[in-house]
C-alpha cells in the first residue's frame, strides 16, 4: 500500500538538472536571451512584415484563367479530363438505373441478405428497418442517387488507396513520398479544393466523386501500406524459400495476411466518403446531400434532419457490416459459406422479380410520414425558450456572448498582440520539449508558412478557436471517456448516441446550433465539440479499457481505492492512447473550421468558402492552406516523436 499512498519522493536540483527537458529549456532561455533584444530592436510590431510575405493571387489566378480558357480545346482536357468524366457519368447512372430497377423491396432486401451473410441475423433486421426508414422519410430517390454516386465513389477511393498503399507498403522510398501527400489530402479542407475540381470537371457528378476520391482514398492507403508492411516475417521467409517470385509472395501470403487490414481501410473509406455526402452536394452531386443544404439554405431544419437521417442510417449500416465482416474474416468453412451465399442470391432475386410483377417499384407516397412540421416546431420552442430569458442560469444566447466575450476575445487579442517572431520561438520551445530539433524545425516551418502566405492575422484568429474548442473538447471527452470506461452500461448507452454524432453532417447540427447561440465564433466552436468530442470519448475509453489487468489487480491488492487506480494506474499507462485522443480532436476540430466560418466564425474558414462561391482560386487555396499548415504545427506540439518515444527522455 505504501507504494500507493506514499508521496514520491522529491527530486533535488543536482537530479532535476540531469532531466532531458531541463536540459532543452536551459538552452531555450539562454537562445532567446540572444534573440529577443536582437529581434524586438528588428521588428518591433507584432505583424508580419510585409517584405516577407509572397503574393501567389497573380499565378493562381493566370492558373484558374488557364484552366477555363482550355477546358474545351486543349488536348489534356479533350482526351484525358473529358474521359475520366464520362466514365464516372456512365458507372453512376449505370448504378442508379440499376437500383430503381430492383426496386425498394429488392434493394432494401439485398442489403438485408448480405448484412445476415455477413453478420448475422440482428445486423439483418436493423439493415432492413435502416432502409425502410429511409423510405418512410420520403427520401428513397435521393437515397438511391447517393448509394449510387457513393458505391462509384467508394470502388474508386479503394482502387487509388490500394494501388498507393500497395506502393508505399513494398517501397519505404515511396512511404516516405506519399506520406506527406496523403497528410496533406486528409487535412486540407475539402472546400479548399472543390474549386479547382470544380474548375477542371464543371459543376456535377465527376467534381463530386473526384473530391470525394482526394478525401476518402488515403485511410485505404494508408492501411494498406499499415497490412503489408506488418506481414508475418516468419511467412514471408517460408514462402519465399519455396521458390516464389515477388509477385506470388504478394498474391499468396503478404495481401491475405492484410486482409483485416485491407477491410478497415473499406471500412474507414466507406465512412468517409459518407461524410463528403453534402459537401459534394454544393458542387452538383444531388441526392440526400443537395437535400440538406437546400433545407439549411431557407433555414427549413425538419426538411434538413429528415435528409440527414438516411445518411447517418446508411454510415452506421456500412459501418457495422463492415466490422463484422472484419471480426468473422475466415470464421465459417467454405462450403456453407457459398450454399449461404446462393440461398441470399435466389432470396434477393425473388423478392426482385415479385416486386416488378406487382409494379411495386417505386417507394409508396401514402407511406411517408412527414416529420418536418414536428421539428421545426420543437426548433422554434427551443429557440423561444432557451435562447434568452431563462432564470438563474440564463440563456443560451448569454453563455454564447460570456463564452466570446471572456475566452475568445482575450486568446485572439493576446495571440495577435505577440510579436510574430515570439510565436514562433514559442512553437518551436513546445516541439522541441516534446520531441526533437526535427520536430520543432518542422513546426516552426510550417508556422512561418503562413506569414509567408499573408494570412498570419486570420491564422492566429483561426488558432484561437481551435485550442478553444480543443480545450472544451478535451476536458468533457476526458470525462465521459473515464466515465464509460468505468461502467459497461454506460458504454453501450453511449454507443448510438455517438455513432449519431459522428456520421450526422455538419450541416444538419449547424441551424440548431445557429438557432441556440446566434451567429458567431461561439456556435463555430459548438459545432467544432459536437463533431470531435465523439472521437475523443472513443479513444479515451478504448485506451483505459485496454489498460493490462494484472496492473490493476497489483494496485488493488496493495488497498489502492479506485481513484488511486485511475490516477496512478490507468491514465499513465493509457497515455499513448490520450495523447492520440488529443491529436484526433486538434485534426476533427481543424476539419470543422470551413464549416465554421459559414455560421460565422470569420477568419480562415470563411475565406476558404469566400474563395468558392466567388471563384476566386488565390483566397480558397492560401487559406486552405495555412489550415494545413496549422494542423502540421499542431500536430508536432502535442504529439511526442518515435525517436523520444524510444529515448525515453
Amino acid at each position: 500500500m505504501a507504494t500507493i499512498t506514499a508521496n514520491p519522493p522529491r527530486v533535488g536540483l543536482p537530479g532535476l538538472l540531469k532531466h532531458r527537458a531541463v536540459h532543452k529549456l536551459l538552452l531555450l532561455a539562454l537562445a532567446a536571451a540572444i534573440l529577443v533584444p536582437l529581434a524586438n530592436a528588428r521588428w518591433a510590431s507584432g505583424s508580419w512584415p510585409t517584405a516577407l510575405t509572397v503574393d501567389f493571387s497573380e499565378p493562381l489566378a493566370k492558373a484558374s484563367d488557364w484552366i477555363i480558357d482550355n477546358r474545351d480545346s486543349h488536348p489534356l482536357f479533350l482526351y484525358f479530363f473529358g474521359h475520366v468524366s464520362n466514365v464516372v457519368v456512365i458507372a453512376v447512372r449505370a448504378v442508379y438505373l440499376g437500383l430503381l430497377a430492383v426496386g425498394w423491396a429488392g434493394v432494401t432486401a439485398l442489403g438485408a441478405l448480405v448484412a445476415w451473410r455477413v453478420a448475422g441475423i440482428r445486423l439483418a433486421l436493423g439493415t432492413g428497418v435502416a432502409f425502410l426508414a429511409c423510405g418512410l422519410l420520403g427520401m428513397w430517390v435521393p437515397t438511391m442517387q447517393t448509394l449510387a454516386l457513393m458505391v462509384v465513389a467508394v470502388l474508386a477511393s479503394v482502387v487509388v488507396g490500394a494501388l498507393l498503399g500497395l506502393a508505399a507498403g513494398l517501397s519505404d522510398r515511396m512511404d516516405r513520398l506519399l506520406r506527406p501527400v496523403l497528410d496533406t489530402m486528409q487535412v486540407l479542407p475539402a472546400f479548399a479544393y472543390l474549386l479547382p475540381v470544380v474548375l477542371v470537371f464543371g459543376i456535377g457528378v465527376p467534381a463530386a466523386v473526384l473530391a470525394t476520391v482526394i478525401y476518402a482514398a488515403p485511410p485505404m492507403a494508408r492501411l494498406t501500406s499499415l497490412g503489408l508492411r506488418g506481414a508475418d516475417k516468419g511467412v514471408l521467409e517460408a514462402v519465399e524459400s519455396l521458390g516464389s517470385t515477388a509477385r506470388q509472395r504478394l498474391l499468396t501470403a503478404r495481401l491475405p495476411l492484410a486482409r483485416k487490414e485491407l477491410l478497415l481501410g473499406l471500412n474507414q473509406t466507406i465512412m468517409m466518403a459518407l461524410s463528403m455526402a453534402v459537401i459534394a452536394a454544393v458542387i452538383g452531386a444531388g441526392g440526400l446531400g443537395d437535400r440538406v443544404y437546400q433545407a439549411l439554405a431557407s433555414v427549413d431544419v425538419g426538411a434538413a434532419l429528415a435528409a440527414g437521417i438516411p445518411i447517418v442510417l446508411l454510415a452506421v449500416v456500412l459501418d457495422r457490416v463492415t466490422g463484422a465482416a472484419g471480426e468473422r474474416l475466415g470464421a465459417e468453412p467454405e462450403p456453407r459459406r457459398g450454399l449461404g451465399w446462393l440461398y441470399a442470391l435466389v432470396a434477393f432475386a425473388a423478392v426482385a422479380v415479385a416486386g416488378r410483377l406487382v409494379g411495386r417499384l417505386d417507394w409508396p407516397e401514402s407511406w411517408v410520414v412527414g416529420i418536418a412540421e414536428p421539428v421545426n416546431r420543437a426548433v422554434d420552442w427551443m429557440t423561444a425558450h432557451l435562447y434568452s430569458g431563462v432564470p438563474v442560469v440564463g440563456g443560451t444566447a448569454d453563455w454564447a456572448g460570456h463564452f466570446t466575450t471572456w475566452v475568445l476575445d482575450p486568446m485572439r487579442d493576446s495571440l495577435q498582440g505577440l510579436p510574430w517572431w515570439s510565436v514562433l520561438l514559442i512553437v518551436a520551445a513546445l516541439a522541441w520539449v516534446i520531441g526533437t530539433w526535427r520536430t520543432a524545425l518542422t513546426a516552426v516551418l510550417a508556422m512561418a508558412a503562413i506569414g509567408v502566405l499573408g494570412v498570419w492575422k486570420p491564422s492566429l484568429d483561426t488558432l484561437s478557436q481551435v485550442l478553444a474548442a480543443v480545450a472544451v473538447t478535451l476536458v468533457l471527452g476526458f470525462a465521459i471517456g473515464i466515465a464509460a470506461a468505468r461502467s459497461d452500461r454506460l458504454e453501450r448507452l453511449l454507443r448510438p448516441v455517438l455513432d449519431v454524432f459522428q456520421t450526422m453532417p455538419q450541416f444538419v447540427y449547424l441551424i440548431p446550433v445557429v438557432a441556440l447561440f446566434g451567429v458567431g465564433r461561439a456556435p463555430a466552436v459548438a459545432a467544432a465539440i459536437v463533431y470531435a468530442l465523439p472521437a475523443v470519448v472513443r479513444i479515451t475509453t478504448q485506451g483505459l479499457r485496454q489498460v493490462d489487468p494484472a496492473a490493476l489487480e497489483s494496485s488493488s491488492s496493495l488497498g489502492a481505492t479506485s481513484w488511486q487506480q485511475l490516477r496512478q494506474v490507468q491514465l499513465p499507462l493509457a497515455r499513448p492512447a490520450l495523447l492520440l485522443a488529443v491529436n484526433q480532436g486538434l485534426v476533427l476540430v481543424l476539419a470543422v473550421v470551413v464549416i465554421g466560418g459559414l455560421v460565422g466564425g470569420g477568419a480562415l474558414g470563411y475565406d476558404v468558402v469566400f474563395g468558392l462561391a466567388q471563384g476566386d482560386l488565390a483566397t480558397g487555396l492560401v487559406a486552405g492552406a495555412a489550415i494545413v499548415c496549422l494542423g502540421l504545427m499542431l500536430d508536432r506540439v502535442t504529439q511526442p516523436t518515435e525517436r523520444r518515444a524510444k529515448k525515453g527522455a
